[in-house]
């Protein structure tokens, strides 16, 4: 099955930048979607973005959408988040997850879409 290990949190003051990155194994990356999720204590995993197998399609979340960007590099396995003009709302913690699919272009915003998830990683957002 599919392992995934997130990387890249950290403290960063409101209007700077991170990029995370969620490394995967034990299968063939390509055959799989990816998403990132946020979770604060208090309220329910939120999406946050999607990228379909081949990087070629793309979605987010209306709060973040234009300040983060999802992309892909299936020559290495792995996945990035990268959040720009960042707001203490961001504050969360961040999780990699994949999915298999047949399909070149789909891509999965509910959490119950997704089969394999990593452990997360910290990101903190001061004012």
């Amino acid at each position: 099955q599919q392992q995934l290990v997130e990387s890249g949190g950290g403290l960063v003051q409101a209007g700077g930048s991170l990029r995370l990155s969620c490394a995967a194994s034990g299968v063939t990356f390509s055959m799989y979607a990816m998403g990132w999720f946020r979770h604060t204590p208090g309220k329910e995993r939120e999406f946050v973005a999607a990228i379909s197998r081949s990087g070629g399609t793309t979605y987010y979340a209306n709060s973040v959408k234009g300040r983060f960007t999802i992309s892909r590099d299936n020559a290495k396995n792995t996945v990035l988040l990268q959040m720009n003009s960042l707001k203490p709302d961001d504050t969360a913690v961040y999780y990699c997850a994949g999915r298999h699919s047949w399909s070149s272009t789909y891509y999965y915003t509910s959490s119950s879409d997704y089969n394999a998830w990593g452990q997360g990683t910290q990101v903190t957002v001061s004012s």
